[in-house]
């Protein structure tokens, strides 16, 4: 077993995956730079920089993998994604149906998402809930390094357009450029056992739709992905110490859903709380609750979500985005409803 940072986990696979298979390519503004051990190896041709057109290379990514190559588009935010979505929802998304099959997207578009640094509501979103709600499409949210490659690895030999969500906070090189700007003194609450942990001497892919139960308790069940995941787990250590005990379920994949895994946890809890740091409205948070209803599970529901525009100031992002506090609280009140919340 060897230990990665979340970063490199994903770099270590796309090295092996583009080895072996030379349709892989990457291309992206600035992946020269950010991907340079990927461009010294492989060169221009496979590892190709663009200009600012997000539109223009994503819809280019689009062709290229119904032409027979298996590229790899990286958005740097997922905000940007909003620029070229007619490529992703409209086109991608829709080719397999449309044609019956007889033609395919096999595409990676790789974002980052998520917040926690401050830098406001048009480069913190996650948006995972509206790309996932588009038929076709595959969105998957590692926690961990060890998942990160897992599903990188599953993403490139899926046939149809995923989309690769890595959160910020989870990154190194991320952090590295986050750490500019006069951001220096910030503390950005970094979940040390998603940025650097174990991951297998030779990979296998993480199958896309497969929750994983992290955590066994009887009292409620918590579901997150990404750093939401990390929350929650950090959340049900405090609750243990007040009594209760909680499940946490790593999603992985926010399409399509492990519904069975769900179900299953919140059969035994009868009791869920979603973390989500996507938007509370018409998000995954209500997809989960309508799961629990279309499947006649009786359970108490309760959700911590972003809810309003993620604002620049750092400590008012603080209480907009779903932090430890106020998933304790809400848990604790989703076990008793008559609890006071401190």
């Amino acid at each position: 077993m060897r230990t990665m940072t979340f970063a490199d986990a994903i770099e270590d696979v796309l090295m092996e995956a583009m080895t072996a298979d030379p349709r892989i390519i990457v291309f992206g503004e600035d992946v020269h730079a950010i991907r340079m051990n990927l461009y010294a190896r492989f060169g221009e041709m496979r590892v190709r920089p663009t200009p600012i057109s997000e539109s223009a290379f994503l819809g280019a990514g689009v062709t290229a993998a119904m032409g027979g190559l298996r590229p790899i588009v990286e958005i740097m935010m997922v905000d940007f994604i909003a620029v070229a979505v007619d490529a992703l929802v409209n086109h991608a998304a829709k080719i397999e149906a449309f044609s019956g099959g007889k033609w395919k997207v096999p595409m990676v578009v790789r974002v980052a998402c998520g917040g926690g640094y401050g830098d406001g509501g048009q480069h913190e979103q996650a948006l995972w809930g509206l790309l996932a709600q588009v038929p076709g499409m595959k969105v998957v949210v590692p926690s961990n390094p060890a998942d990160a490659g897992g599903l990188m690895l599953s993403a490139i030999e899926d046939d149809g357009p995923v989309v690769f969500m890595e959160h910020k906070l989870l990154a190194d090189y991320w952090l590295d450029y986050l750490a500019d700007g006069g951001r220096m003194n910030l503390d950005y609450d970094i979940p040390e056992e998603g940025a650097f942990g174990p991951v297998p001497d030779v990979w296998q892919p993480t199958p896309i739709g497969e929750a994983k139960i992290v955590r066994e308790g009887g009292d409620l069940t918590m579901a997150a992905v990404g750093v939401g995941l990390h929350r929650c787990l950090e959340a049900a250590a405090r609750l243990t110490e007040q009594g209760i005990e909680a499940s946490v379920v790593d999603l992985r994949t926010v399409s399509p859903l492990d519904t069975d895994t769900l179900c299953e946890s919140v059969s035994k809890t009868r009791g869920l709380l979603v973390a989500d740091e996507d938007y509370k409205s018409f998000g995954l948070s209500g997809e989960l609750a309508a799961t629990l209803m279309e499947a006649g599970i009786p359970a108490r529901f309760a959700r911590v979500c972003v809810e309003e525009t993620i604002p620049y100031d750092r400590r008012r992002e603080g209480q907009v985005l779903p932090n430890v506090q106020r998933i304790v609280e809400v848990a604790r009140q989703l076990v008793d409803p008559g609890s006071l919340v401190a």
